[in-house]
C-alpha cells in the first residue's frame, strides 16, 4: 500500500494568530507586527538571492570576456603582446576563482531556502501553474573550420546590414533595426563588428571606431544575456533594450566600463597590426635593395669603417683606393667583397663590340640611399 510522506509538514511556521495572548496585549497589533517581521525577513532573504544571482552572472560575463581576450592574444608574437597575454591569463585565473566563490555562495543560499519553514504566505503560492520557456537546446561544439566557414557565409550575405547596425546611435533605432532583422542577433555579427573596429582604428578613423565599438558591446551584452537565460538571443534582445533604457547606475556603469575596456583592446590590437605591417613593409624594401650577393647595401654601408663611409659619401674613388691601401689586406678584402655582394660597389665590366673596355676601367659604385632616421 502506498504511504504518504508527512515529513514535509514538520517545519511549518505557525500562523501569526495561533498563540494565546495576554488580555492586556493588543492582539491584532501583535499579529500585524509578527507578520510584518516575517515578511521583511523573507524579502531580505529574496533580495540577497537576487544580489547573489546578479553577482554570479556578472562574474561569468567577466570570465567570458577574459577568455576571449586570452584567445585574441594567443596569436600575437610581439613582446608587448606576450606581456599582455601573461596578464590576461592571470586575470582569467582570478576570475575563475571568483566565479567558483559566487557559485558556492549561491548553492549555500539555496540550501538555506530549502531549510526555511513554510508559513501562510509560502503555502498559499501556486503549485500547479505551468510556464513554457523557449529554452535554446544544447548544440554540438563546432570546429574552428566550421565556425570560419559559417562566419564567411554569413558576412557575405549580410555585410551591408551589419555595417548599418554598427553606425546606429540611438537605443530605439538599434532595437527597431534588430526587430526588422533578427537574424543579425548572433555571434557572427559581434565578431564582424570587432574586426570592423580594429580596421577603423588602423585607418585612424577614431570617432567611427568608438561608434561601432558601442554597437559591438550592445551585441555582446545581448549574447551574454541570452547565455545566462539559456535562450535564443533573438528572443531576448528586447529585454536588453528595456533594461538598458531604464537601467540603474550600477548596470549602466558596467556597460560603460566594458565599452571603455573594449576600445582600449581595439587600440592595442590596431597598434600590433600596424607594427606588423611596418615590419613586413621594411622587409619587402630590404629585399628589393639586396645586391647580387644577397646583402643589404644599407647594412653593409653602416658596417664599414668611418674612412670608407666618407669615400662613398664623397663619391671619391681615389680616396677609397687610398683608404683600402692603408688597411690590413685581409680586412680590406672582407669589406670590398661585402660591398660587391651588396651592390654598393659595382666593378665596371662593360666591354665594347671590339672587346675593348669602355673608357675608364676603374670600378664604379652606387650611391647608398639612407633612410631618414
Amino acid at each position: 500500500m502506498t504511504t504518504i510522506d508527512y515529513s514535509v509538514w514538520d517545519h511549518i511556521e505557525v500562523s501569526d494568530d495561533e498563540d494565546d495572548t495576554h488580555p492586556n496585549i493588543d492582539t491584532p497589533s501583535l499579529f500585524r507586527w509578527r507578520h510584518q517581521a516575517r515578511v521583511e525577513r523573507m524579502e531580505a532573504f529574496m533580495q540577497k538571492g537576487e544580489e547573489l544571482e546578479k553577482s554570479l552572472t556578472e562574474s561569468k560575463r567577466k570570465l567570458t570576456e577574459a577568455q576571449r581576450r586570452v584567445q585574441e592574444l594567443l596569436s600575437a608574437s610581439t613582446d608587448e603582446a606576450k606581456a599582455e597575454l601573461t596578464k590576461a591569463q592571470a586575470e582569467e585565473k582570478q576570475l575563475r576563482k571568483e566565479e567558483r566563490s559566487w557559485e558556492k555562495k549561491m548553492e549555500e543560499h539555496r540550501r538555506e531556502e530549502k531549510k526555511m519553514p513554510w508559513n501562510v504566505d509560502t503555502l498559499s503560492k501556486e503549485g500547479f501553474s505551468k510556464s513554457v520557456v523557449n529554452v535554446k537546446p544544447d548544440k554540438k561544439e563546432e570546429t574552428e573550420e566550421e565556425k570560419e566557414e559559417k562566419h564567411k557565409t554569413f558576412v557575405e550575405k549580410y555585410e551591408k546590414q551589419i555595417k548599418h547596425f554598427g553606425m546606429l546611435r540611438r537605443w530605439d533605432d538599434s532595437q527597431k533595426y534588430l526587430s526588422d532583422n533578427p537574424h543579425l542577433v548572433c555571434e557572427e555579427t559581434a565578431n564582424y563588428l570587432v574586426i570592423m573596429c580594429i580596421d577603423l582604428e588602423v585607418e585612424e578613423k577614431h570617432a567611427l571606431m568608438e561608434q561601432v565599438a558601442h554597437q559591438t558591446i550592445v551585441m555582446q551584452f545581448i549574447l551574454e544575456l541570452a547565455k545566462s537565460l539559456k535562450v535564443d538571443p533573438r528572443g531576448c534582445f528586447r529585454q536588453f533594450f528595456a533594461k538598458i533604457k531604464t537601467a540603474d547606475q550600477q548596470y549602466q556603469d558596467a556597460f560603460n566600463d566594458e565599452l571603455e575596456s573594449f576600445k582600449e583592446r581595439v587600440r592595442g590590437r590596431a597598434k600590433i597590426r600596424i607594427e606588423k605591417a611596418m615590419k613586413e613593409y621594411e622587409e619587402e624594401e630590404r629585399q628589393k635593395r639586396l645586391g647580387p650577393g644577397g646583402l643589404d647595401p644599407v647594412e653593409v654601408y653602416e658596417s664599414l669603417p668611418a674612412e670608407m663611409q666618407k669615400c662613398f659619401d664623397d663619391k671619391d674613388i681615389q680616396m677609397l683606393q687610398d683608404a683600402i691601401s692603408k688597411m690590413d689586406p685581409t680586412e680590406a678584402k672582407y669589406h670590398m667583397k661585402r660591398c660587391i655582394d651588396s651592390g654598393l660597389w659595382v666593378p665596371n665590366s662593360r666591354v665594347d663590340e671590339d672587346g675593348d673596355k669602355d673608357e675608364g676601367d676603374e670600378p664604379q659604385y652606387e650611391e647608398v640611399k639612407k633612410e631618414d632616421q
